[in-house]
């Protein structure tokens, strides 16, 4: 596996449309989007996996279209996180771990978003955590404020799941890391999804991913801020400023 780079920055999902003119090419072809992307990023998070398992044959797809230094981080599924609520997890995680290792050597971290009205549940993030396979990555996004709290933090340590670091409607997450790697997800500064990061912002970003890179963290990056093509673009700054910084 060729690993080396200490960050991973990307976006959140490739498929937009409406990315044509200001990321793609506008005569670009839907089905070379993936193709074009690889030519810009090494990593991207899969998103449509919360919503809906990809199939093993589109995987499969994706795996093979990719440089061999790609990496997809995954998404987890809606049913496990907001349906169930982590509850019960083993077999809806068997399935969903069966279907996204046929990404093998190019599956990187998978992230587990936890709804925004649900309260802290200590008892329940163990035993989901506990029952997490242990040779991959995960990560946490916690939308309800109550479980942003040292009892969390701590449980995440023990087992070595990083909690994911994000920027949502205003709202910053704190910079707490739990794992031997970091994870951030940046949804837009204006609104979900909407804005783009000015210049100072992703200095900012760029300059705390530096410093945990060089305490030895892998870190990942994903913008998730869609509107007019705002992620693939802000990603592309925010890389230039590591990559010459």
């Amino acid at each position: 596996m060729l690993r080396q780079a200490p960050f991973h920055i990307g976006t959140s999902g490739w498929h937009y449309n409406h990315w044509k003119g200001p990321f793609y090419p506008e005569n670009l072809d839907s089905a070379d989007f993936l193709k074009y992307y690889c030519q810009k990023f090494q990593s991207v998070e899969i998103n449509n996996s919360f919503y809906k398992l990809p199939e093993k044959e589109t995987l499969r797809a994706w795996k093979n279209a990719v440089p061999p230094n790609f990496i997809f981080a995954v998404k987890g599924s809606r049913y496990i996180t907001h349906m169930k609520k982590l509850k019960d997890p083993e077999q809806s995680l068997a399935r969903f771990m069966e279907r996204i290792v046929t990404l093998e050597e190019k599956l990187g971290p998978i992230l587990f978003q936890l709804p925004p009205r649900w309260p802290f549940n200590p008892q329940r993030l163990q035993a989901f955590l506990a029952a997490l396979p242990q040779e991959y990555r995960y990560a946490l996004e916690f939308r309800d404020p109550s479980w942003i709290n040292s009892r969390t933090f701590k449980i995440l340590t023990d087992y070595h799941v990083a909690f994911c670091i994000y920027e949502f409607a205003g709202y910053l997450s704190p910079r707490m890391v739990t794992a031997d790697f970091v994870y951030i997800r940046l949804h837009g500064p204006e609104g979900p999804y909407q804005g783009s990061y000015d210049h100072r912002t992703l200095a900012g970003w760029a300059e705390a991913i530096r410093t945990w890179a060089a305490q030895g963290k892998e870190v990942f990056c994903y913008f998730d801020n869609d509107e007019a093509g705002y992620a693939a673009l802000n990603a592309l700054e925010l890389q230039e400023m590591l990559a010459t910084g």
